[in-house]
C-alpha cells in the first residue's frame, strides 16, 4: 500500500499536511476523509479506515484541518466555513494531481462539513457521515458550556480532549449561521449515514436527522455498541468495509470489476509499489497487505513478512487441531497458539544438523483449552507438530521461474 506526505495550500492560505494511501493496482476511486473537531488524520479510527478502504482498492486522501494536527495556520483564525474551504481545496489538489474525489467520508463535524461540501466538488459520486450531527448549534453549545466568557469575550481558551484550544467568537457566529439540514435536501448524490446508538458525543438523533432530511437514495446503518471515536480496531475496519461495499453500487460497473475474480483459486499475488517497503497481497477472494516496521524505512501499514509466516504456521496448527478434534468427538474449544522467530548460533543449537553460521529458530507455544484428558493434549500436541505448514517448512523446497 503506497503512502505519501503531502501538502496543499488550504482555504486561509496555509499549508495543509496530508496522507495519501493508494493500492498499488489503479484505485476504484479516491475518496476524501474529512475528521471530527480537533481531531486530525492521525486518529486511530481515521487510519484504520483509510488503510482498509485502501485494501479494498480505493484511494484515501485524509488531511489535517488548518492549524490542526502537522498543518501550519492559526487554529483560532479558523472555522466551519473555513473548514468546508479546506475539503473543497483538498478536492481541488486531488482533481489537479491525481484523480477528483468521488467518495467524500466524514467523522463527526467532519460529517456535517462533507454534507454541504458536497455540493462544490462535483464529481462526487456518494457521501457517507459517521458519527455526525446534523447541526453545529449543539457544538456552538457545548463550547459555551466550557467557556462561558465566550459570550462576552471576542476569543477564549477552552479545554477539548484534554489538550487546550484557543477558539474566537467568530466560530460561535458561523456553528449560529449554519442550517446543515435545510441545506440536506440539495445533497443530490447517495449517502450513508453511520451512527452508532451509544454514542455519548453525538446523540443518534442526530442520525435520525440527517436521514430524514436527504432524498432518497439514502441509507443508514446502526454501528451496534461503538464508541463515538471508534477506537475499537474492529468497529473501524467494519465502517471500511461497509463503506467500499456500498459505494461500490454508485461507481461504474468497469471501475469495480478488476476487484473479483481477477486471482485464479490457488495462486496468490503481491505487489509492490514504485516506493517504500508496502505491498498488497491479493488472493481470488482476500486482500491483506504487508510491509516494515517505521524504524527501518517502512510505514507498518501490515505486518512485516516474518509475521506472515508465523500467522500460517500458527493458522495451520489451530485448522490442523480442530479437524482433528472434531473428528475424534474430543471437546476442543479453543487453540491458541502464540509464535516467535529469531535466529541464533549453529553452535548454540544442539539439535541443529548445520554447525557453522546462523539458522532460524520458531518458538510455538500451544494451548489447548477444554475439558481434555492429557493423553488428549498429547495427541494434539503431536498432530499440531504433523500440519501442513510445518512439513512444508521442514522439508525441501524447490522454486520455480516461468
Amino acid at each position: 500500500m503506497p503512502s505519501e506526505k503531502l501538502t496543499f495550500p488550504g482555504a486561509l492560505s496555509a499549508e495543509l499536511a496530508a496522507r495519501l494511501e493508494r493500492p498499488t493496482d489503479e484505485p476504484i476511486a479516491y475518496a476524501l476523509f474529512a475528521h471530527c473537531f480537533t481531531c486530525s488524520k492521525d486518529l486511530r479510527a481515521v487510519r484504520e479506515i483509510s488503510h482498509t478502504l485502501c485494501d479494498e482498492g480505493f484511494a484515501v486522501l485524509r488531511f489535517d484541518f488548518t492549524g490542526l494536527g502537522e498543518s501550519e495556520g492559526d487554529f483560532a483564525e479558523s472555522d466551519f466555513s473555513s473548514n468546508i474551504d479546506d475539503l473543497v481545496a483538498a478536492a481541488n489538489y486531488l482533481r489537479r494531481e491525481y484523480r477528483a474525489p468521488e467518495l467524500l467520508i466524514g467523522h463527526s463535524l467532519g460529517g456535517a462539513a462533507v454534507l454541504l461540501a458536497a455540493s462544490r466538488i462535483p464529481e462526487t459520486k456518494a457521501v457517507a457521515t459517521i458519527g455526525a450531527p446534523s447541526d453545529t448549534k449543539h457544538l456552538r453549545a457545548s463550547l459555551i458550556r466550557t467557556a462561558p466568557e465566550l459570550t462576552a469575550a471576542d476569543e477564549a481558551e477552552v479545554e477539548l480532549e484534554g489538550r487546550r484550544f484557543k477558539i474566537k467568537r467568530q466560530l460561535l457566529d458561523d456553528l449560529e449561521a449554519q442550517d446543515v439540514e435545510q441545506r440536506l435536501s440539495g445533497l443530490k448524490v447517495p449517502l450513508l449515514v453511520l451512527h452508532s446508538p451509544s454514542d455519548e458525543t453525538v446523540a443518534i438523533e442526530h442520525a435520525r436527522r440527517i436521514y430524514d432530511a436527504a432524498r432518497h437514495p439514502k441509507s443508514f446503518v446502526s454501528l451496534d455498541d461503538a464508541d463515538h471515536l471508534l477506537t475499537k480496531p474492529r468497529d473501524a475496519r467494519f465502517v471500511a468495509r461497509l463503506l467500499a461495499a456500498w459505494s461500490a453500487r454508485y461507481l461504474a460497473a468497469e471501475d469495480v470489476a478488476h476487484v473479483t475474480n481477477r486471482i485464479p483459486e490457488g495462486t496468490v499475488e503481491v505487489r509492490g509499489g514504485r516506493t517504500g517497503y508496502a505491498v498488497e497481497i491479493e488472493t481470488a477472494s482476500h486482500r491483506l497487505a504487508a510491509d516494515e516496521p517505521i524504524d527501518v524505512g517502512g510505514t507498518d501499514s501490515g505486518p512485516n513478512p516474518y509475521e506472515l509466516l508465523l500467522g500460517a504456521l500458527g493458522a495451520c496448527i489451530a485448522i490442523t487441531a480442530r479437524l482433528y478434534a472434531d473428528r475424534k468427538g474430543w471437546p476442543l474449544t479453543q487453540t491458541i497458539v502464540r509464535l516467535a522467530h529469531d535466529k541464533i548460533h549453529a553452535e548454540d543449537c544442539a539439535e541443529c544438523d548445520t554447525v557453522e553460521g546462523l539458522v532460524d529458530r520458531i518458538e510455538v507455544d500451544i494451548e489447548f483449552q477444554g475439558s481434555l484428558s492429557d493423553g488428549q493434549r498429547a495427541r494434539l500436541q503431536e498432530i499440531a507438530d504433523r500440519c501442513p505448514v510445518h512439513r512444508t517448512l521442514t522439508s525441501e523446497i524447490v522454486t520455480t521461474k516461468p
